[in-house]
């Protein structure tokens, strides 16, 4: 305001000077009967200055066309986008081909391996009752549905599994999903939306973590497996936040950790859920039907109630030999993935014989209880073989069927890592038929933790087997340098 007064001031002494200079010639002009005074025709003049000035057209220069030979120069300039990132020098896509069923042993190249590379806990892959259900479901329904649930196909085979997993689970009712991998990841957005809070573990896998990329919501992750930071979390979020008692809040993790085979430690997480007030989405395709003295999973082997987990995924790839996943809790949580979640609505129902063969498998599974005491012994065995591995040490929990084997001293690159790792897992195939993988990350995959080798276990393995990929695993990485080497040295090693 005080700046603006001088301004004002400066103005009206101009504006009187230039009227006062008009009304001395024109103070006694007459138009029409009019008296006209100076300032009148000053007004005037700026009035049509201003109109002059809004009637002109802006400029614009004129419009040349580009002749052909423009053109063809232009379009010799323009270079695309590329649809896909570049392949990086030295990355492994070639992976070898099963040329049998993925059971302990498999043939692979025409020569017969032992097999540690599929999930195949219960080693139900060749069962003879699995086999039977599924010829069966066949020739009564053919192979696929050729429609989503909520579309004409929901097959009276598909509400038995759900039942079958109900029951077996506890709980009060189930929903099935075509694809183990899309469950997680279809679940999440359908209860997290923008605004809500996720905390999740910096060790879930990449469909967990696609799960979370699609909700929207605000995610926030703790270290890994680690109570402590997961306290501090929960704290920080909710201390003197009014606005966080008011909107939805979970805490997402795995029962076993596909990228480190740890088991997450459920009694603990309920506790801090009830303290703050969290809801919990928890994610089981390594632990149903490994976990508990039944094979109920994380709940059971914990002894926490079921209900205590507000959302429980599984697929059902590993422990049953099957494909699809499901996903249990209360009725009103299963309602309501029936119209909301992508993954079950937009998607063709669950092959009739492969629900076939979860039911077979549950069954199976209800009724020899002692395959449990296979795995976990077979379990035991291989973290008592593998013991003293050169430069290898295993990160897994004991009753964890992933056998989780990382470096003991990184290199400081994970590529770097990988590489060795993968020469470990192909010179170990080559040299004495033993199928194991290296636990390769895609690009899009967040997750920080160490890579590793990974030996899937099965109660089908034979102390034989054992006793063979732990001593091949030993003879081989003590051959390879377990220090960080140059990227053309891991190379040498590719040749």
């Amino acid at each position: 305001m005080d700046m603006a007064l001088p301004v004002v001031n400066a103005t009206a002494a101009v504006l009187a000077r230039v009227s006062a200079a008009f009304n001395a010639p024109f103070a006694r002009a007459v138009v029409f009967g009019v008296h006209i005074d100076g300032h009148l025709v000053v007004e005037g003049l700026l009035i049509a200055v201003i109109v002059f000035q809004l009637s002109r057209k802006s400029y614009k220069p004129p419009k040349k066309p580009l002749g052909e030979k423009e053109i063809d120069e232009l379009c010799d300039e323009w270079e695309p986008e590329p649809l896909c990132l570049p392949i990086k020098d030295g990355a492994r896509i070639d992976t070898p081909m099963l040329e049998s069923a993925a059971a302990p042993h498999t043939t692979i190249d025409g020569k017969e391996v032992i097999n540690f590379a599929s999930a195949n806990y219960l080693g139900l892959i060749g069962n003879e009752k699995i086999i039977d259900s599924c010829v069966g479901s066949l020739e009564k329904y053919g192979v696929g549905s050729c429609g989503p649930r909520g579309f004409y196909g929901t097959i009276d085979v598909h509400l038995d599994c759900e039942a079958k997993i109900a029951k077996f689970l506890g709980t009060p009712d189930s929903i099935l999903y075509s694809y183990g991998i899309s469950t997680i990841f279809s679940v999440i957005p359908a209860f997290c939306k923008k605004g809500d809070i996720i905390v999740a573990d910096e060790g879930v896998h990449w469909a967990v973590q696609n799960g979370l990329h699609l909700s929207r919501s605000t995610v926030v992750y703790f270290k890994h497996n680690d109570m402590a930071s997961l306290a501090n979390t929960l704290e920080k979020l909710t201390r003197g936040n009014k606005r966080a008692e008011k909107i939805r809040r979970y805490i997402v993790v795995e029962s076993i950790y596909q990228n480190s085979g740890q088991i997450a430690p459920l009694d603990e997480i309920v506790r801090l859920k009830e303290k703050y007030r969290f809801r919990v989405i928890l994610e089981e395709s390594h632990s149903f039907g490994v976990l508990g003295q039944s094979g109920r999973g994380l709940a059971e082997h914990y002894g926490v109630p079921i209900d205590k987990i507000d959302i429980i995924t599984a697929g059902m790839g590993n422990a049953l030999a099957t494909d699809g996943g499901f996903c249990t809790g209360s009725v009103r949580v299963v309602d309501h993935q029936r119209l909301s979640s992508s993954g079950y609505v937009f998607s063709a129902s669950l092959p009739p014989y492969l629900a076939s063969a979860a039911v077979s498998a549950v069954s199976y599974l209800e009724g020899n209880p002692s395959v449990l005491a296979d795995l976990r012994s077979n379990i035991s065995f291989l973290h008592k073989e593998l013991s003293g591995t050169p430069g290898l040490e295993i990160s897994s929990h004991v009753l964890s069927p992933i056998v989780f084997l990382k470096l003991k001293k990184s290199t400081g690159s994970s590529n770097t890592d990988i590489d060795l790792l993968e020469t470990i897992a192909e010179r170990v195939l080559k040299e004495d038929s033993v199928f194991i993988v290296a636990s390769k990350r895609s690009p899009l995959d967040r997750c920080k933790l160490p890579v590793g080798i990974r030996l899937f276990m099965s109660a089908g393995h034979t102390d034989s087997d054992i006793s063979k990929v732990s001593s091949s695993l030993k003879r081989v990485s003590a051959s390879v340098p377990m220090i960080p080497v140059a990227a053309h040295t891991c190379k040498h090693f590719e040749k």
